[in-house]
C-alpha cells in the first residue's frame, strides 16, 4: 500500500487535557496531534491523538480516527494538500525541506480504547520526512480550535498542574474546543506499508 501521511501538532493548555484523559493516563505534554493519510491516492484516514505514558509505555492515545466513508475526501493542488471534512480542515504545504521528528523518539507506540483497550506498536517508517506549512480548523461548534504554522517547527514541554477543570468526556469534540496556542509543526512522509500493519 502506498501512504502519504500528514502530521501536524500544535499547542494547547495541558490541563485541559488532564480533565480528559480516562483512568490511569498521564499527559505527557501540552499537545494535540492530527495525522492524515492518503492510502494509494483514494482512501483518506486521520487520526487525532494526544501524548499520552501508561502501563510502563509512552506514546499516543486515539481521541478519534475517520476514514472516506465518514466524509473525509483530498484536493491535491501541486505541493498543496487539504483534507476535509464537515468536521474539520487541513492544509499542508510541502516546503522542499527534509528532517527528523524528535517527537517520534520518545514513541513507542499508540493506545487505541474500543471494546478493550488495544496498544498498537510505534511503525517503523525509515522515509525522510518534509516539513510543511500548515492550518487546521476543527468545525464541531462555533468555538472550536484553529490555528496557522508560523514556518518552523517548535518543541513542547511538559506543564506543572495549575488548574483543576472538571472532568471531561474523551471525546473529540471536547478535545476540539481547547484553544489552539501555536502550530508546533508539520511534515509530509511517503513510504509503502504492509496491508496486514494497516491501521484505522
Amino acid at each position: 500500500m502506498k501512504v502519504e501521511q500528514f502530521v501536524m501538532a500544535y499547542l494547547v493548555e495541558q490541563d485541559k487535557i488532564r480533565a480528559m484523559l480516562p483512568e490511569g493516563f498521564e499527559s505527557l505534554r501540552p499537545v494535540l496531534r492530527i495525522n492524515a493519510e492518503i492510502r494509494d491516492e483514494e482512501n483518506v484516514y486521520v487520526e487525532f491523538n494526544t501524548p499520552v505514558s501508561h502501563d510502563g509505555k509512552r506514546g499516543w492515545i486515539n481521541i478519534a480516527n475517520w476514514k472516506s466513508e465518514d466524509g473525509l475526501s483530498f484536493l491535491r493542488e501541486g505541493k498543496k494538500v487539504t483534507v476535509s471534512a464537515p468536521f474539520l480542515f487541513l492544509v499542508w504545504q510541502g516546503t522542499g525541506l527534509e528532517g527528523g521528528c524528535p517527537a517520534e523518539k520518545d514513541n513507542d507506540g499508540c493506545f487505541f480504547l474500543n471494546a478493550a483497550e488495544i496498544f498498537r506498536p510505534n511503525e517503523k517508517i525509515n522515509k525522510n520526512k518534509e516539513f510543511c506549512d500548515c492550518e487546521f480548523a476543527w468545525k464541531f461548534g462555533g468555538s472550536d480550535a484553529s490555528g496557522k504554522s508560523e514556518g518552523k517547527t517548535l518543541p513542547a514541554f511538559a506543564e506543572e498542574a495549575v488548574q483543576n477543570y472538571e472532568k471531561a468526556g474523551f471525546t473529540p469534540e471536547n478535545a476540539a474546543k481547547i484553544p489552539c496556542r501555536q502550530v508546533l509543526g508539520a511534515y509530509i512522509v511517503r513510504f509503502e506499508r504492509k496491508t496486514d500493519t494497516v491501521s484505522g
